[in-house]
């Protein structure tokens, strides 16, 4: 069956709606048109009607007498809605609405596109825009665009979605610029009808489209984003996301740690991970990238790079580290291989430095690389070198490389690409001589090329990785409200937690450390003091009698004189614990993409140094083992300075489980904090937490 929007992005014939002779936007993109060689049916109306740049031009859409697929809407704003009625009487379903002055502009604004909202829908018209500069469907040579549109220059194989028509229009000339053909362009603008997530969804289903590049301001509807974007991942089409703005967390209560430690984009950095998407933080990464991962597809492993230039290695290996991608050492067979097609000072490496030999031996390019592609534990291969782009740069010798670098390519299933010593344009001479040796060659330089095959690697990892949606974790008729309630909830739901009790009097108290023996902590057990250490609050390691009931005394004094308002339960008593790693488990609601959890260091060291990971609830235990390996502390958890190694296994599944509570405990749950987690050996056990509803706190786990 056709997507819902095939007759939209590929219309068999276009009506320009108030075309007129002194427009610069009918100029536009009647110029497109013929400059992409729009092969349809072109209707103008004006209700003056006569002719408008040398075409008859219709009085009305419903005089055109014959269908028209989509509309390309031109009028001033306080005419639009009177054009609805006629669109509808003349069968337009689809429209692209260039005018401006909508919910850009304000609350008045917000007003009008709401009113012109209700009109598409009253009239049964799919809407692209308000303050929108159109489409461009190119392998089809069909733009409903506005400003300059350029036809693609090489092999078309991206899309790209844009909230801003502008930086489209950009992106799509500096594609051009590196030789990157385009499929489709798409401006949402302020996206009152079809949004980005409604684009992705038609183009994950486009099968000329092989990647995606979206650039971002906000997203509407992260549902149907989600949904758009993990039916890409399904199909293994890769989505490359540039997003500027940050994500606000609602906090709702200032003493949440997770609130401020989650409170910025990053949180979109979990929704990436969870959607399976690629994010990069500029244009020029957007383009490069998207069209690497259409030309590669998945990388599984390891890559292999090779250059002319020693220099020029290290740069590519340098570069590598910082986007993670492993250059793995040679196996013995490859070593062996080029040591035997290397000059006597050659040195077998990954990257692989051919030396200046090959100015002489040409031939040893070639040899090279044919060995390290054939290497089984190399996915991919970067090859360094410039194609010419003007007769002063051309050779017989350079030429005789290029032809060395594309034969092997050829030869190999194993997805290849060469790249440019810095970023350079791809002139009309580099496009003919990569098209004639069928090579596939970006001018993107290193740093961008190594950069997006870093990315494409990430992404690679997450396409098997088992998405868990948030309906398979049902919200339960439970709300604890007590510490002692929210202690036995944890515990009902796999979480190991430290025996604690409350006491409400000085032999109450040393009846109760006389059960845990050794040592105790206590606690002042109150949900209105939350840092109970800052007032006084805590007293560890007490041991004896005398020393437990003095304790006890202590600590409802300090709390009196510190928080004579708050309501004191009594003092919390738990056994001592000592050693191990302490680690920061939390949750919190985010305004757009619901229940993030959030994983660090724990005690102090979490505010300190505001070192976490986050992920987007819920998340397998697996999942919550990446998360521990993503922190810079993560050394700590290997026996750091003679401490014993921490199960990390064992620990993610706590960390599962403690999402798992959150989600359990519903949408009216702010924030489910555990901190800290205790961690030794196998040991693991929640030692303190905080729960808060809708901003008040339910109460903090004593320990």
């Amino acid at each position: 069956m056709p997507h819902p929007l095939d007759s939209f992005f590929r219309p068999r014939s276009i009506a320009f709606i108030g075309a007129t002779e002194r427009s610069v936007w009918t100029r536009a993109a009647l110029a497109n048109l013929r400059t992409l060689g729009y092969e349809g049916k072109l209707h103008l109306v004006n209700r003056k009607g006569g002719e408008v740049l040398g075409q008859p031009a219709a009085t009305s859409a419903a005089s055109i007498g014959e269908p028209v697929d989509v509309a390309l809407v031109m009028v001033p704003s306080e005419v639009l809605l009177s054009t609805f009625p006629d669109l509808e009487a003349a069968g337009i379903r689809n429209a692209v609405v260039l005018s401006s002055g909508f919910a850009e502009s304000g609350k008045d604004g917000a007003a009008r596109q709401q009113a012109l909202s209700d009109a598409a829908r009253e009239h049964g018209v799919s809407l692209l825009g308000p303050n929108c500069l159109g489409f461009v469907n190119f392998v089809d040579r069909t733009p409903v665009w506005t400003v300059g549109a350029r036809p693609p220059v090489g092999a078309s194989r991206i899309a790209i979605v844009s909230q801003s028509g502008a930086l489209a229009a950009q992106m799509s000339y500096f594609a051009g610029w590196q030789g990157i053909g385009l499929t489709y362009m798409i401006s949402t603008g302020n996206e009152a009808g079809i949004d980005v997530a409604q684009a992705i969804d038609y183009l994950a289903d486009e099968p000329r489209t092989q990647a995606i590049a979206v650039f971002l301001e906000s997203v509407r509807d992260p549902s149907s984003f989600e949904r758009a974007a993990l039916r890409a991942k399904r199909a293994r089409k890769p989505i490359v996301v540039l997003k500027v703005g940050t994500s606000q967390v609602a906090m709702k209560a200032a003493q949440a740690h997770t609130g401020s430690l989650v409170g910025d984009d990053r949180v979109f950095d979990a929704a990436c991970q969870r959607m399976g998407l690629i994010r990069v933080r500029s244009l020029e990464d957007l383009i490069i990238t998207a069209e690497v991962a259409a030309r590669t597809g998945p990388i599984s492993g390891g890559l292999g790079v090779v250059s002319l230039s020693g220099g020029l290695c290290e740069i590519a290996a340098d570069r590598a580290e910082a986007e993670g991608v492993e250059l793995p050492g040679l196996e013995p067979a490859t070593m062996a291989a080029l040591e035997n097609a290397l000059p006597g000072f050659g040195t077998p490496h990954n990257p692989l430095d051919v030396t200046g030999a090959v100015m002489l031996q040409p031939e040893l390019l070639e040899r090279s690389l044919e060995v390290l592609y054939a290497a089984s534990n190399l996915s991919a291969m970067a090859s360094v070198l410039d194609v010419p782009s003007a007769p002063e740069d051309d050779s017989a010798l350079l030429r005789k490389l290029v032809a060395s670098v594309s034969a092997v390519q050829g030869r190999h299933a194993k997805p290849g690409v060469m790249f440019s010593h810095t970023m350079r344009p791809m002139s009309a001479m580099s496009q003919q001589i990569a098209r004639e040796a069928n090579l596939s060659y970006l001018p993107c330089g290193v740093h961008h090329g190594v950069t997006a095959l870093g990315r494409v690697r990430a992404w690679t990892e997450m396409l098997d990785r088992p998405t868990r949606t948030r309906d398979q974790a049902v919200a339960q008729d439970v709300r604890p409200q007590s510490e002692q309630q929210t202690l036995e909830f944890l515990a009902s739901r796999g979480v190991p937690v430290i025996p604690t009790q409350i006491a409400r009097s000085a032999d109450d108290a040393v009846a109760i450390a006389q059960r845990f023996g050794a040592s105790v902590a206590l606690k002042i057990a109150s949900a209105d003091i939350q840092h109970k250490s800052d007032i006084g609050g805590v007293i560890l390691d007490v041991r004896g009698d005398a020393a437990v009931a003095d304790a006890y005394r202590m600590i409802l004094q300090n709390a009196s004189r510190a928080r004579p308002e708050a309501r004191i339960d009594g003092v919390a008593i738990a056994p001592m614990r000592k050693g191990g790693v302490e680690l920061f488990v939390g949750t919190m609601r985010d305004p757009q993409w619901g229940p993030v959890l959030a994983v660090g260091l724990g005690g102090v060291w979490v505010e300190a140094l505001r070192d976490t990971s986050l992920r987007l609830l819920p998340v397998t235990a697996s999942e919550a083992e990446e998360m521990l390996s993503e922190l810079r502390g993560s050394k700590l958890l290997d026996g750091f300075r003679g401490a014993p190694a921490v199960d990390r296994k064992a620990v993610a599944r706590v960390i599962a489980a403690i999402g798992e509570a959150a989600l359990v405990l519903g949408p009216e749950l702010l924030s489910l904090e555990v901190n800290p987690l205790r961690a030794s050996g196998d040991e693991v056990e929640a030692l303190d937490g905080l729960v808060e509803w809708g901003g008040q706190p339910a109460g903090r786990l004593a320990g």
